[in-house]
């Protein structure tokens, strides 16, 4: 059996770090200033003004055209294994 460290037990460190975990991710997406909805990824979402962040569906509520729209990106963008084609010997 564990020892409790700083007098939490095994659930309640579970629970902690499961708490920061979606903490983190929550914090790194932007969500629809106006339903709160958490856009999908290919899923298109427009700028209006002050970066008020709005997604497809709430679009047709707003008056005007965005400034800026941009298509939700996969976390992992940029990160992915390339493959390289050696120079010829």
């Amino acid at each position: 059996m564990l020892r409790p460290v700083f007098g939490l037990s095994e659930p309640d460190l579970e629970r902690e770090l499961l708490r920061k975990g979606v903490g983190a991710l929550a914090a790194g997406r932007a969500s629809c200033s106006d339903c709160g909805r958490t856009p999908l990824v290919g899923e298109r979402v427009h700028f209006f003004d002050h970066d008020v962040v709005v997604c497809e569906l709430c679009r047709a509520g707003h008056g005007g055209p965005p400034e800026r729209s941009e298509e939700v990106r996969h976390s992992e963008r940029g990160h992915t294994v390339r493959l390289r084609v050696r120079p010829a010997a």
